[in-house]
């Protein structure tokens, strides 16, 4: 009889207790509780973004898969992992429709009119590119800047060097993953020459990973009057920079993402990772599944869709309940458009 896998679970990816269970013997744990004594028997894990994936915690452990309910892998040391015969698996554009909701709410209240100004999207994968699709149909002119898809020969509408983006974009929306090293590092993408590059009066909004814009250099351009900022990720989570906080209109705790299809997305996605490596078909049912563009897009719905606003007071209130504030979230819907 095949023995049964041992797979590790963060107690606080919705929708997946109950899943695993007929097929492997499941533990749940915090995301900060995975240790090495726990995971030594485990086969597989499934995590979100703070559980580090690297040898301290796997070395001599019998994981051979790590499933995260996340689009960002930079928990994870995916050279280690992959030189002990670990797969990494994240869940690509599971929240992109959420995240665009939470940037184009911002945007729209905040003064952007598609009619008249100009959008910058820096990074154009699964979030980006409904970001500027849906900015498009808005009518909106929209600039991006991905130079890894421009070297692979990708054709992108408005494809501009990342200067002139920054130089006549009335807003400015970062999507990127965090990478320091390599041809194309995003780390600090965003420093002090990127933003002196900025019209005086745009807007920053970082809903990507908050070290790809130098948080230190923002607060001072914002300080500064020099330009404006929407920050959904920030360096150092979960602390923050409470100065840079107190000079926002809207300022939140890691949640662009948090639409409750987009966790039923994350959701489905690990199960089906999962069930994939060990030759089983978990119960997907009442789970959302992938993205389909709408037939059309109306900034109406969007903004009644969702505020950042209260967010933004909660936070703004306590800012060292970040990580709590992301635990107790309760999950918004997306917008409908009819």
């Amino acid at each position: 009889m095949k023995k049964r896998p041992r797979i590790i679970v963060d107690d606080n990816i919705p929708f997946i207790k109950g899943r695993l269970e007929p097929f492997a013997d499941t533990v749940y744990a915090d995301q900060f509780g995975f240790t090495p004594e726990l995971v030594r028997d485990a086969d597989a894990m499934v995590i979100r973004t703070r559980t580090r994936c690297d040898e301290n915690l796997l070395k001599g452990s019998k994981v051979k898969i790590i499933a995260t309910a996340t689009i960002g892998m930079d928990q994870f040391d995916l050279g280690w992992c992959r030189d002990n015969g670990i797969t990494c698996r994240n869940s690509p554009g599971c929240n992109a429709p959420g995240v665009a909701q939470y940037v184009w709410s911002a945007l729209l209240r905040s003064g952007f009119d598609p009619e008249r100004h100009t959008l910058g999207v820096v990074g154009c994968g699964n979030v980006g590119s409904i970001v500027a699709d849906w900015g498009r149909r808005l009518g909106a002119d929209v600039l991006v800047n991905d130079p890894p898809k421009a070297a692979a020969g990708a054709s992108l509408p408005g494809l501009v060097e990342l200067p002139e983006l920054l130089r006549e974009a009335d807003a400015v929306t970062l999507h990127t993953p965090l990478t320091r090293d390599g041809e194309w590092p995003s780390f600090h993408l965003i420093g002090e020459a990127a933003l002196a590059l900025m019209k005086p009066g745009a807007l920053l909004v970082n809903a990507a990973r908050g070290p790809v814009a130098d948080n230190a250099a923002l607060r001072r351009a914002v300080a500064s009057g020099h330009i404006r900022a929407v920050i959904d990720t920030w360096e150092g989570e979960p602390k923050l920079d409470k100065e840079l906080l107190s000079l926002l209109k809207y300022g939140t705790f890691h949640i662009a993402g948090y639409s409750l299809e987009g966790k039923q997305r994350a959701t489905r996605m690990v199960l089906e990772a999962i069930g994939e490596h060990f030759g089983f078909a978990p119960d997907l049912s009442g789970l959302e599944g992938p993205y389909k563009a709408p037939a059309r897009i109306s900034a109406k719905a969007i903004l009644d869709s969702y505020n950042p606003i209260s967010d933004t007071l909660q936070l703004k209130a306590d800012p060292d309940a970040f990580d709590t504030l992301r635990a107790n979230y309760s999950f918004r819907r997306e917008p409908r458009f009819i």
